[in-house]
């Protein structure tokens, strides 16, 4: 499977001779799939223009803390924001040193204390440099923060001398920072996910539905594959793509997507209802087209079947994880809904406009996640979609093997 696909990547570069590889690096990562966005510390430029990552990366690359023009819109925020991991290749003594110390005196490290994604470097250096004293401990002190560390390897090195201190090479870095995104939590497990809206029709022309554009069941899907999942996926209309190694079910209406559910449950140790299905459906639906004639229209609704309820009670039942989207009350409708469908854990997240008529939820590429289970909660900041799924997942496996080993306990 290809984790990088899609993965939206910062490759910082620090000052040294092995810039040059950063280059073909750039292109292999675009190459995998990868977004990537290229930021370099001053001394970097010495060895290799930005004009050269500009042209690989097709994205401007970024050298400057204080830039006025991204300055105004917090432009280093936005920037860790959109990070689903940062490799810095090569990642010098100096570098290495910074970010050990907490240091933020330029755009590369700050970025790097400013963001919750994944940090990895790629030490280069001279072997002396490397074996010395203060290094070792600065690598020390990044490897207890959970910095990962790619390389060095030993090899001969642009001084002249031979040791440990070469950067790793290009296709290795490549396939360590892919491995980033595959965790194994939930190895061997199989996951059912729904996302998407449901229309239901008024007639072969209109319908009613709602603003679900299914881009987080999607990557909740995604993140449930590189988990070591396998995944099935039940998505009403949605022009997102199929994630990779994804089986992907298409329904349209609330009907189909609980028929295709119930067809799929037992093959099924964990599901996660990220659909937005409709709660209502036209009680007769038009064969024609309705002509424009009243000053008003009546339609008369019932109920939809309720998904999630029907998965919560089954026997036997999987894992269950519902979504609680909502323009107000969050926490107590979240916390209610939990509570009469006897899920196991929800993920509650507002919908609708900010005050800034932006969109939040629906439509936007960013969310935040407040998720409830029976004894405890955990807030998810604002962060990509992406990312979101991955916490959420780490969190549902967590949940999933916990409540396995009590019941084991209690058999």
């Amino acid at each position: 499977m290809n984790t990088l696909n899609g993965k939206h990547i910062i490759l910082g570069i620090s000052g040294g001779i092995a810039a040059y590889k950063s280059a073909e690096l750039t292109r292999r990562l675009r190459d995998a799939g990868a977004q990537v966005r290229v930021v370099m510390t001053r001394s970097a430029t010495e060895f290799v223009t930005p004009l050269t990552f500009q042209a690989l990366s097709g994205n401007p690359v970024h050298t400057e803390l204080l830039d006025e023009k991204a300055e105004a819109g917090m432009g280093h925020i936005q920037l860790a924001r959109w990070a689903d991991a940062i490799l810095i290749a090569p990642a010098s003594a100096n570098c290495m040193a910074k970010l050990a110390q907490g240091r933020a005196d330029d755009l590369l490290t700050t970025l790097c204390l400013a963001s919750g994604a994944p940090l990895a470097l790629a030490p280069a250096m001279n072997r002396v440099m490397w074996s010395d004293t203060a290094t070792q401990n600065n690598l020390l002190t990044l490897k207890q923060r959970g910095v990962h560390l790619f390389g060095p390897v030993a090899g001969s090195q642009a001084c002249g001398e031979t040791g440990d201190g070469r950067m790793l090479e290009v296709p290795d870095l490549v396939d360590a920072l892919s491995g980033l995104f595959k965790s194994g939590v939930l190895q061997g497990k199989h996951v059912l996910v729904t996302a998407g809206p449901t229309y239901e029709a008024i007639d072969p022309v209109r319908f009613i539905g709602n603003r679900s554009s299914g881009r987080m069941g999607f990557a909740i899907a995604n993140a449930a594959r590189e988990a070591g999942a396998s995944v099935t996926l039940i998505s009403g209309p949605s022009l997102e793509a199929t994630p990779e190694d994804v089986n992907r079910i298409d329904v349209e209406t609330a009907a189909q997507m609980y028929e295709a559910v119930m067809q799929q449950l037992r093959q099924h140790q964990i599901f996660i209802a990220a659909a937005a299905v409709a709660d209502y459906r036209p009680k007769s639906t038009s064969r024609q087209k309705l002509k424009k004639h009243a000053e008003e229209l009546s339609i008369e609704l019932e109920r939809t079947e309720d998904i999630l309820a029907a998965v919560a009670s089954s026997k036997p039942r999987p894992f269950a994880v519902g979504f609680a989207a909502e323009t107000e009350n969050l926490l107590s409708n979240a916390r209610a809904k939990l509570e009469n469908k006897s899920l196991d854990m929800i993920a509650a997240n507002l919908v609708g406009k900010d005050a800034n008529a932006q969109d939040i939820g629906f439509n936007n590429e960013y969310n935040a996640l407040h998720v409830l289970w029976g004894d405890g909660e955990q807030v998810l900041e604002q962060a990509r979609k992406t990312t979101l799924a991955r916490e959420l997942v780490k969190l549902v496996a967590h949940h999933y093997n916990k409540n396995r080993r009590h019941e084991k306990n209690s058999a």
